[in-house]
């Protein structure tokens, strides 16, 4: 990574300019049996499409707070760096009422506090491979209907400011530098080292260091992460041989 980079957004355009065909996100739901493993390039791709959704079709601008209702799963790392590449705030389990915009996971109880928004919503079924829902919820936009349709490039209309606030997550804001600073920073602690490494997480991401073992970290290195979800149904023969699969090198939960 450069560095010269200030924002997570940076170190995905870092990471796409280094090397776009190396893993960077392996997601797995150990209550589905999903895995979906997603390159540099189709995570930026992702996060590309994602990012003109926001600033085209929701009309957010910079300062702005989406605020996400999601687990810990790979769409919510795309909206992350999304909110990022705009300079909107991303608000992890914030209060709806006080977003611009709320997007929402498939869980009732998501969907029913996100209702409390008065600005846009979006609802992500987290279906396999981003399928959409069977019947998209009332007074939500269907994320996989609305995304695939979205430029694969995406420009903000203004830069971002990396001292402006870009995250908040367990009552703790941060800017996009301060992300960026701490994912560097505490990297070496979670075991990161550099280029290769390969971080599996079973940390929910409603904490900085869910996000960041999660994320950031390996973001910030030049590493990447196996995401799991729902990691608690998996028993110590079936984990260790997912670390042996997955050449992993460190292990957060």
């Amino acid at each position: 990574m450069n560095a010269t980079d200030r924002t997570p957004a940076d170190l995905l355009s870092s990471a796409l300019a280094a090397d776009p065909g190396r893993p960077l996100v392996t997601f797995y739901d150990d209550a589905t049996g999903e895995r979906v493993e997603l390159s540099v390039a189709t995570f930026a791709n992702w996060v590309a499409k994602t990012a003109n959704l926001l600033q085209d079709e929701l009309s957010v601008e910079p300062g702005d707070r989406v605020t996400l209702l999601l687990p810990a799963h790979w769409q919510t790392a795309v909206w992350l760096l999304a909110c990022a590449s705009v300079g909107v705030v991303a608000d992890v389990g914030g209060d709806p009422s006080a977003a611009d915009v709320a997007v929402s996971g498939p869980e009732p109880e998501s969907l029913d506090a996100a209702r409390a928004c008065s600005g846009p919503r979006v609802a992500l079924a987290l279906r396999p491979l981003g399928g959409r829902f069977p019947q998209p919820p009332e007074g939500f936009a269907d994320y996989a209907v609305e995304v695939p349709g979205q430029g694969d490039r995406f420009v903000p209309y203004a830069p971002v400011d990396p001292e402006e606030p870009a995250l908040i997550v367990a009552g703790r804001e941060f800017s996009g530098a301060e992300v960026v600073e701490r994912a560097r920073a505490e990297a070496p602690e979670l075991g990161l080292t550099g280029p290769g490494s390969r971080i599996l997480s079973g940390l929910p991401y409603d904490t900085w260091e869910g996000l960041n073992a999660g994320l950031y970290a390996p973001l910030a290195t030049g590493g990447s992460v196996v995401l799991c979800r729902n990691l608690d149904r998996l028993d110590a023969h079936a984990l260790d041989r997912r670390v042996e699969n997955e050449r992993v090198t460190v292990i957060a939960r």
